[in-house]
């Protein structure tokens, strides 16, 4: 089962908006929730499913909105909640900023919008695309689509209409890889694992299949090829325009794509340190012990009590001598009384920002195998800091394109329309940092 019935309140548990779908709840229970909440808080018990009596609130916090399900049911939890934090991208993807003002001035837009998005307590017709095909901002255009259901609502393609016409056909795939990286002060590296994702921007005519080929091992062997360039794919995530039985059968990647940009699966799925997690959009993998941080920091900080601190960083790049990473951010903690910033550096330029407390060295392009300093000086207050103060990290940001570190590479894409036209695919690849810390002694 799910949710009986869906409101939105401000933060004071003020009902803005509320759609009862099935009846069996009193309206009125919604009353208790917030002070249920708050007694919740001031126990510190916060619990995200709040009960009273049999009915149970499942609820999240947006901006200056609480999102609430009730029920008095034992409901499918997981549901509710995909159903709730896609009600924000919903409303997200029609009023630019979700919070209490564009509830109010976009009544009649989230009623109309609650009634496609859920009928009898069950989720529906979800794709944002889909509904912004009937649902529209202007009144008299709701009036008419009433009229009209669009194909795509009973269609079994729900998440593509029909009609679709481009003077140009193509579809462009970006392959891309964050790095997670965790290194201590003693430069050992901790942790370090890859998430990575399949991007589709579709300009397609009709309604296309198109088929996708990687280099996963387990085809390799079925078909005999060799072993040497390829990744093992465990555990495969995908979209719902992914015909699994074809790929549980040959190992095809074979669908129908949404019309314009997607991402075939917005999860992580953290895998053991050998395994490769890989999906149309979305895999992880933990690097193997021997695969090096693609940029690797040195530093030295130096603090000289009632005086100065000196800092000493050094930048270098572990990846091919091909490849050159763009607009490189190395972050650098700074005590929060630190003045007079001076800096020198052999490429690219530093900056004090003093609201962070952070050196913020920019190099706009950095070549593999090539090394870079930077050094900061600045003073410090006669009268010591009384305040214990914790040792951030440095971290760094960084984007990589045309290379991979697992060496997943998309070996062809085929498109097939009934009308024969000729298509173009373009795949670009792109390696970037995710969460990239590096710990320091001081």
């Amino acid at each position: 089962m799910s949710a009986s019935a869906v409101f939105v309140l401000d933060l004071k548990g003020k009902v803005l908006i509320c759609r009862n779908y099935k009846g069996d709840v009193d309206m009125a229970e919604i009353d208790h929730f917030l002070p249920l909440l708050m007694q919740h808080e001031e126990d510190g018990l916060i619990c995200p499913v709040l009960t009273r009596g049999n009915v149970h609130f499942l609820w999240i916090k947006h901006s200056n909105l609480y999102l609430v399900a009730a029920t008095n049911k034992n409901s499918n939890a997981s549901l509710v909640y995909a159903f709730l934090y896609k009600l924000v991208e919903v409303f997200t993807e029609y009023f630019k900023e979700l919070e209490e003002e564009s509830i109010q001035d976009n009544f009649v837009v989230v009623y109309e919008l609650l009634d496609e998005l859920m009928d009898f307590g069950f989720p529906q017709t979800t794709d944002s695309k889909i509904l912004q095909e009937y649902i529209t901002q202007e009144g008299t255009k709701l009036e008419v689509a009433k009229t009209k259901v669009p194909t795509t609502v009973t269609n079994a393609v729900s998440w593509r209409s029909e009609g679709i016409r481009y003077k140009k056909n193509e579809v462009f795939i970006d392959v891309i890889e964050s790095i997670n990286v965790l290194v201590n002060a003693n430069g050992n590296v901790m942790s370090s694992d890859i998430v990575g994702s399949i991007k589709l921007k579709t300009m397609l005519s009709g309604m296309p299949e198109l088929r996708l080929g990687l280099n996963d091992r387990v085809l390799f062997a079925l078909t005999g090829r060799d072993k040497g360039k390829s990744v093992t794919m465990e555990d495969v995530k995908f979209h719902q325009c992914v015909r699994l039985s074809r790929f549980e059968s040959d190992r095809t990647i074979s669908f129908i794509p949404p019309d314009g940009e997607s991402e075939l699966s917005p999860h992580q799925h953290p895998q053991a340190l050998s395994s490769y997690n890989a999906a149309l959009q979305h895999w992880s993998t933990a690097l193997l012990p021997q695969v090096k941080p693609l940029i690797w920091i040195e530093s030295v900080i130096e603090k000289f009590s009632h005086s100065r601190v000196e800092i000493m960083v050094k930048a270098k790049g572990q990846f091919k001598k091909q490849s050159v990473a763009n607009n490189v951010e190395v972050r650098v903690p700074v005590p929060s009384d630190a003045d007079s910033p001076k800096f020198k550096t052999s490429t690219g330029h530093a900056k004090y920002v003093p609201e962070k407390n952070l050196v913020v060295w920019t190099i706009k392009s950095f070549p593999g195998g090539k090394e870079f300093l930077m050094r900061a000086h600045f003073g410090l207050p006669s009268v010591e800091n009384a305040e214990m103060e914790g040792k951030p990290p440095i971290t760094v940001n960084f984007e990589i394109p045309y290379f991979t570190v697992s060496g997943i590479q998309v070996r062809y894409m085929k498109i097939i329309e009934k009308s024969g036209y000729q298509a173009l695919p373009w795949v670009r690849y792109i390696t970037q940092s995710g969460d990239y810390q590096l710990r320091t002694n001081t």
